[in-house]
């Protein structure tokens, strides 16, 4: 599989564009700051009345209604929450969209699903980087970039005369993805593994995790504040251990005894019945069953806050004893909020 770095890339290709950043949320804010400060022509599109308008124009881009916003760019990247990207785009984006404008994904949720249905003959990418937003975003700052995907849905008209792959690389390097490098996907692929990979491993699969090992501790007369270090403050440590070499370097840094234990008791935590599961949950992703049972829990909000399952689970995860010891530890170590990944007055 090629990998494409900085020199695959031309900046210039978006530098001439007008490129319209739907939502200003964790990869819009990452994707809208990136892209102007690589001197592109940005505009941030809000509803009126938005709580991130002000955020975005103290971050000194240009911000206006989808409607006005969407009016004359020559790609428009839609980054609003899944849940609401159909409606935005059928009501404020497809009918203000210019003849043969590109239209961008960071997802491809809802043009995988069919949940938007572009016309054959637009140019449809998706520039996807692989962690939050608030990551893409602090990377860059930093000189680096995190890995991304590029994905050609539809190759079709588009007023730059380039090909929808180099529209594509040229917004990636913009947004700092072809310092780590870019791979190319299908939407079907990027959609379905994403998505697995969050249910499964990276946040049903960890926090599921982490809390069980909380518990276990816990009910077995141990303190909480040393279960959570046991079990939630560590898994950074392991983490970045894997992440900078693998599996692996990991095993190299951790004492004998902690690496025998990986593997003589791994397996009965993690087992057989839990690939079961796993596939059950790949099956259900693949047929769109999670889409639409995700779907119709958000059409049960007025507020466009989440819907009753979504709610429900966050205040249990709120009342949590994990949470409440955590953010009590977590507050007597200054060097975690020196430098905030996500601070909600300005991200």
């Amino acid at each position: 599989m090629k990998i494409f770095y900085d020199d695959d890339a031309n900046i210039e290709i978006i530098q001439g564009l007008k490129v319209t950043i739907i939502g200003y949320g964790s990869q819009g804010h990452a994707h809208a700051n990136n892209l102007k400060d690589s001197g592109v022509n940005v505009t941030v599109a809000l509803r009126e009345g938005s709580s991130s308008w002000k955020k975005a124009e103290e971050a000194g881009l240009h911000v206006s209604t989808v409607t006005d916003a969407v009016d004359g760019a020559d790609l428009v990247m839609i980054l609003a929450p899944d849940e609401f990207q159909q409606g935005v785009y059928e009501s404020e984006i497809k009918p203000n969209l210019k003849v043969n404008a590109v239209l961008a994904f960071a997802h491809g949720f809802n043009i995988h699903f069919q949940k938007i249905v572009p016309s054959e003959d637009m140019s449809v990418i998706m520039i996807a980087p692989k962690g939050p937003g608030h990551t893409v975003r602090s990377t860059y700052l930093n000189g680096g970039g995190v890995p991304s995907l590029i994905a050609i849905y539809q190759d079709g008209n588009n007023t730059t005369g380039y090909s929808a792959q180099d529209i594509a690389l040229s917004y990636a390097k913009a947004n700092g993805g072809t310092r780590a490098g870019v791979l190319e996907t299908t939407f079907k692929e990027e959609t379905e593994t994403d998505l697995f990979g969050e249910q499964a491993v990276l946040c049903g699969g960890m926090t599921e995790l982490i809390k069980a090992g909380y518990e276990t501790l816990v009910e077995g007369g141990y303190s909480p504040e040393m279960a959570y270090f046991e079990c939630l403050h560590e898994t950074k440590l392991i983490v970045d251990l894997i992440h900078e070499g693998g599996i692996a370097n990991m095993h190299y840094s951790i004492s004998n005894t902690a690496e025998f234990g990986d593997y003589v008791s791994g397996p009965k935590v993690i087992t057989s019945d839990t690939k079961v599961a796993m596939k059950g949950i790949l099956s259900r992703i693949q047929s769109g069953e999670f889409a639409d049972k995700f779907l119709d829990d958000c059409r049960q909000s007025n507020d466009g806050t989440g819907g009753p399952i979504m709610k429900e689970r966050r205040k249990e995860t709120a009342a949590h004893s994990i949470e409440k010891v955590g953010s009590e530890l977590r507050s007597k170590m200054k060097f975690l909020n020196s430098e905030r990944l996500v601070n909600k007055d300005k991200n």
